[in-house]
């Protein structure tokens, strides 16, 4: 290396100094703790008493958390696949050139510039018996028709799908777009040359090549369905009747209201589980294309 390359190569060094210190300290370091934390009977301080699987086999034989997973994991089924689907549908119909696109763009794009906070508020009004949708259909002259999921434990859960899918699925959009946009033009051409079918192309060409971006698509709402806490607060708190409870809100309710530090780390553990799984492979995936277009 000249000495104008190593100049530059330190340059870069220092000024990612903070950067990885931060990633040490904050993300590493953190982490670290409460993995090491979750083996101890910590109550309101943490204690480094230390009880083994303990508060591992007491989360796993608690029904709060049996409810929280299944919950995750409905949600989760549902704004994996409906986003998808959903942003995909939409991004091939905005990459149609159509008149007005950026209007378009930023109305579907709009709601994920909003909290969770007030995403969840909107849509505790929207689904709300008495001032949302069943009242404004009762209105219509429709007196016995009955929708309201946010006060029916065994539906709950599809009414926060709903208001999720509505915030993200613009984000998702986006994403999709511009991995369409990145297509070559001229196999478009070719495909109306030969006669084929629009969603033959999609389903048999776009679609193959545009696996990074579904990828980076799915990692994305992947993360955001584990963590998901805020839109449940806002909408149910986890009711009715703890029907609607979620893994974060476990963690949250453990060390504040319970006061019990070991079960609150060893719920966060799992759910950092759960993140890893989904990111090593993406990861991976991201290295292994790098690594073969080296070659």
């Amino acid at each position: 290396m000249s000495q104008r390359q190593r100049r530059r190569s330190l340059s870069v060094a220092l000024a990612a100094t903070p950067v990885i210190i931060k990633a040490l300290v904050v993300t590493v370091g953190f982490t670290a703790w409460t993995v090491f934390y979750s083996f101890t009977n910590s109550g309101l301080l943490p204690r480094e008493t230390f009880v083994g699987l303990a508060q591992y086999r007491r989360l796993w034989s608690t029904h709060k958390w049996h409810v929280a997973i299944e919950n995750l994991a409905i949600y989760g089924a549902c704004v994996m696949v409906l986003s998808l689907v959903i942003g995909f549908v939409l991004a091939a119909l905005m990459d149609q050139k159509i008149r007005g696109e950026g209007v378009f763009r930023t109305i579907f794009l709009y709601p994920f510039a909003l909290s969770f906070i007030v995403t969840g508020l909107a849509w505790q009004w929207i689904l709300n018996p008495e001032m949302g949708l069943q009242a404004s259909v009762r209105s219509w002259g429709w007196e016995s028709f009955v929708f309201e999921p946010l006060f029916d434990a065994d539906i709950v859960i599809y009414g926060i799908v709903a208001a999720g899918l509505w915030q993200g699925s613009g984000l998702i959009m986006v994403i999709m777009l511009a991995g369409l946009r990145g297509i070559d033009p001229d196999i478009w051409k070719a495909t109306r040359i030969e006669g084929i079918p629009a969603w033959k192309v999609y389903l048999n060409v776009i679609l193959p090549m545009m696996r990074p971006t579904i990828v980076t698509a799915t990692v994305l709402t992947g993360v955001g369905i584990v963590k998901m806490y805020d839109l449940v607060v806002a909408m149910t708190d986890g009711g009715p009747g703890g029907a609607s409870e979620v893994p974060a809100k476990y963690v949250v309710d453990a060390m504040f209201a319970s006061q019990n530090l070991g079960q609150a780390f060893a719920a966060s553990t799992m759910m950092l589980l759960t993140v890893a799984i989904i990111l090593i492979p993406w990861a991976y995936l991201q290295y292994a294309e790098k690594r073969n277009a080296r070659r």
